[in-house]
């Protein structure tokens, strides 16, 4: 990376090398990945959860072992052979293991999972009932992100947005692992709940490039030389407007996930605009309960939806917080992504769900139902928005100017 000065030093713990990138001038203690120097550090991803079952493969011979196993063996998997746990005991094809986590070291070729290659090893982890397992691939951490940008964007996108998408999601994946991660056996979902992950078969020569050019950059804030990482969030669209972390997820209030007004840079957003989108009250009412019983939320007790408004804008006017209305008069506060959540919950189609809780609501009181209308944005809008970057890269923007535009106060940083 030719911009990106090349003196090192390493901070006092010994810990953590860093270089100035881009006017940062340190790193502070939370950027520390606890990776050595030359090595990137390892991320933890639950592939699958409370599985029973699954397809293994390998081109090579993986060495395979339980935990009560004395030593691990090769084990010839080929194109693919059943994996089961029955009554605490492992059995990989023909061959049987004892109990315990079940750990698989790649040989000369790639792991495969239900037909889908990974970089890295895997454990299986018994969840309890004897029988069922989690699957975690354990991998470098820019291996796993070649695969999570390519997921994450559109394939002809700029180089300059993979590039930045490369820090943003690089930021969020360590502060998971060094924050959630610590409590529990994984750091990040391969789904929406963390970033998109697809494995070694979903990489593009475009995402690799990316990653192997920002390898170890990092966004944080803070005083110089004492700046952190901070769980950098990236959502398809905003709209316009996006919310800051501490209105969609009732995070503390941070600077660099404070609200913005991006005016009409992702306009080019299929969803930039979007609605009415109709749902019947009786059907909305299915949707917010079952939402709150899985969450174990007041609302939970709803009766019959009676209406839904617009209980708080934020400084740029984008909803975030609604009052729901039972036909008892009862009345229940939701922050936005709550609402969206609640009224997506086992939604039977796509066409009665909403992109985004940036819209406007009319209760009608005649068809029995609630419209969502002036509908803005997809996703929940908080941090980097990807339209808005690939927006900003098509005007000449480079990638690290659009991660500091996307994070009021951020600098660069290199974490490893």
């Amino acid at each position: 990376m030719g911009r990106i000065s090349r003196r090192t030093w390493l901070l006092s713990t010994g810990a953590l090398a860093c270089v100035p990138l881009w006017g940062a001038v340190g790193c502070g203690p939370t950027v520390n990945t606890g990776a050595t120097e030359n090595r990137t550090p390892r991320v933890r991803v639950k592939l699958i959860g409370d599985t029973s079952d699954i397809q293994l493969g390998a081109s090579g011979e993986p060495l395979v072992k339980a935990g009560s196993d004395a030593s691990p063996r090769r084990v010839q998997l080929g194109s693919g052979v059943r994996v089961s746990l029955s009554n605490g005991r492992w059995q990989v094809g023909s061959v049987g293991f004892g109990s315990g986590e079940l750990s698989l070291t790649p040989g000369t070729g790639p792991i495969s999972l239900n037909g889908v290659n990974y970089r890295g090893s895997f454990r299986l982890v018994p969840s309890g009932s004897g029988s069922t397992f989690d699957v975690i691939n354990d991998v470098d951490l820019d291996g796993y992100l070649k695969s999570v940008v390519s997921k994450e964007l559109y394939r002809l996108w700029d180089d300059e947005t993979y590039m930045a998408q490369t820090i943003v999601a690089r930021t969020y994946a360590l502060y998971e692992l060094k924050t959630t991660g610590q409590g529990r056996g994984w750091d990040v979902y391969a789904d929406t709940r963390s970033q998109v992950y697809g494995g070694l078969d979903a990489e593009t020569s475009k995402s690799r490039s990316a990653v192997e050019n920002t390898s170890g950059v990092v966004a944080a804030y803070g005083v110089t030389g004492r700046e952190k990482i901070f769980k950098a969030y990236f959502s398809s669209s905003c709209g316009g407007v996006t919310q800051s972390a501490a209105d969609a997820f009732n995070d503390a209030w941070s600077q660099p996930l404070s609200d913005r007004n991006n005016g009409s840079l992702c306009n080019a957003s299929p969803r930039f605009n979007w609605g009415p989108v109709s749902v019947d009250k009786t059907e909305l009412t299915r949707r917010i309960k079952l939402w709150g019983q899985r969450k174990d939320r007041a609302v939970q007790n709803l009766t019959d939806v009676a209406r839904i408004d617009v209980q708080a804008v934020n400084r740029f006017g984008r909803p975030v917080r609604f009052m729901v209305t039972d036909a008892r008069g009862t009345r229940y506060s939701l922050g936005g992504e709550e609402l969206r959540w609640a009224v997506n919950t086992d939604a039977p189609d796509r066409d009665t769900t909403l992109f985004s809780s940036f819209c406007r609501i009319i209760n009608d009181d005649a068809t029995r139902t609630i419209r969502f209308v002036d509908g803005h944005g997809h996703g929940h809008g908080v941090g980097m928005c990807q339209w808005c970057a690939q927006a900003m890269a098509e005007k000449g923007v480079r990638h690290e100017d659009i991660v500091i535009r996307s994070f009021s106060g951020a600098k660069l940083a290199r974490a490893y």
